[in-house]
């Protein structure tokens, strides 16, 4: 059995007390400080793992931009940490581009992602300058190249590829299969189809390809087949025009979630990828493009802890012990969605032994609202609180306002300071958009 540091963020300590600490600050006095649930984010480990994948890249194949995942959770304050780490920024929404405007991120290092831009989007996207579109479909196509010509430009792109390498995680994340709502297939001859639309253009410029083949992958084959494939693919449009000056493999890089799981290192994704690139180009007479890479989760999710405080304990002999918190899916679906799993210290006793088998619920009305089943805990009593790890990517970016509660606040832990850089919701602000 591993321990409790392959999920907590580089910073965290459980003291001789049992306290546990992060970024030099207690649990126990951020919640007592900021209420529960409240989200708190490292912000040594956040650093810690951009330089990991800038060093790590770059070392094997110098030029490598690092683009992070905005989608697993992006506001101003960390856009502006990503900035000054040399990160690009990768965006699926005109919020997400509105967050990096605000940020004062250069635009210029942003791509723009997502299967079903609308129009107004793709408008702000080239008003604005963005770095890259990477285009999803032959609609976008069309589209993007009349947004760019009405505007009198000429929009740099990438354009999507789906290239049928399964890469064994969630089904609900597995983006890179041939039945999948994202990209151009390469098997149905959609892609061939796409890179010569592109390619003949007036107003775009096919500045490479991207392919994404989903989330959490703990697995380096499918990186390496797929890379060597959608690299084959492209050499044979040479003729036709395509300089592939950037190649993007995406994202999907893993964390550990519980004690016993092992993903790759950033070293060991970057080995597969850029080993299989330089032996696939090599092979082809390919020139090297600039490579991409789209780690999100990777970055946030192990930053992240997520404090509850226990209320309600339900226990149904020989069946189970209800252990509520004042949280849930309405701040961490995953569990609901994808049958994640979790590990859960309980925040003020992390030296005491497990006395007994719980099961977290959430407060939300919904029987399936459980953050984890079946788990071993300190003796459990109302007003504890407890910290759930590995929680900084995907949970407060899908989290709502079900049953019109309010989402958590975000606290950014250093050295022994912490600053609030997302307020927790009012009834008013909930209430801000109905007339």
């Amino acid at each position: 059995m591993m321990s409790l540091e392959n999920v907590l963020p580089d910073s965290a300590e459980i003291d001789s007390q049992g306290q546990l600490s992060i970024g030099g600050c207690l649990a126990v006095d951020l919640a007592e400080e900021h209420g529960t649930p409240v989200y708190v984010l490292d912000e040594a480990t956040i650093r810690n793992r951009c330089r990991e994948f800038v060093s790590e890249f770059n070392r094997l194949y110098p030029g490598t931009q690092v683009l992070y995942a905005s989608k697993a959770y992006i506001n101003p304050a960390l856009a502006r940490i990503f900035n000054e780490e040399g990160l690009g920024l990768d965006v699926v929404s005109g919020g997400e581009l509105a967050v990096a405007q605000a940020a004062g991120f250069p635009l210029e290092k942003v791509y723009f992602h997502g299967n079903n831009k609308t129009p107004a989007e793709l408008e702000e996207a080239v008003a604005q300058g963005i770095g890259r579109v990477v285009v999803d479909s032959f609609h976008e196509l069309d589209l993007l190249n009349r947004i760019a010509g009405e505007a009198g430009k000429v929009q740099d792109i990438l354009v999507r590829v789906s290239p049928g390498i399964d890469p064994h995680t969630h089904a609900y994340t597995t983006t890179g299969i041939i039945d999948s709502k994202f990209g151009f297939s390469i098997q149905t001859g959609d892609a061939e189809r796409a890179i010569r639309q592109a390619l003949g253009a007036a107003n775009l410029k096919l500045r490479g390809l991207h392919f994404h083949l989903g989330s959490p992958i703990f697995e380096l084959e499918p990186y390496e087949a797929a890379t060597d494939l959608v690299l084959r693919f492209a050499a044979g449009f040479r003729e036709e025009g395509l300089d592939l000056e950037e190649f993007s493999p995406g994202g999907g890089f893993a964390i550990a979630y519980t004690r016993d799981q092992e993903p790759p290192s950033v070293a060991d994704y970057a080995g597969a990828i850029v080993g299989t690139m330089e032996s696939t180009c090599e092979e082809l007479g390919l020139s090297r493009p600039k490579l991409l890479v789209e780690p999100g989760r990777s970055i946030i999710g192990p930053a992240g802890v997520a404090l509850y405080r226990i209320g309600a304990i339900k226990d149904i002999p020989g069946v189970r012990k209800y252990v509520s918190v004042d949280g849930g899916m309405g701040d961490n679906i995953r569990p609901a969605l994808y049958q994640a799993s979790y590990e859960v210290i309980s925040a003020g006793k992390g030296n005491a032994s497990a006395t007994e088998t719980v099961t977290i619920a959430g407060k939300y009305c919904e029987s399936g609202d459980v953050l984890a089943s079946d788990i071993s805990l300190p003796t459990a009593e109302p007003g504890d609180v407890i910290a759930i790890p590995a929680s900084g990517a995907y949970c407060p970016s899908m989290a709502s306002n079900y049953n019109l509660n309010p989402r958590p606040p975000m606290v950014l832990v250093n050295d022994g300071h912490s600053r609030l850089i997302r307020r927790r919701e009012s009834y008013a602000d909930m209430m801000l958009c109905d007339v």
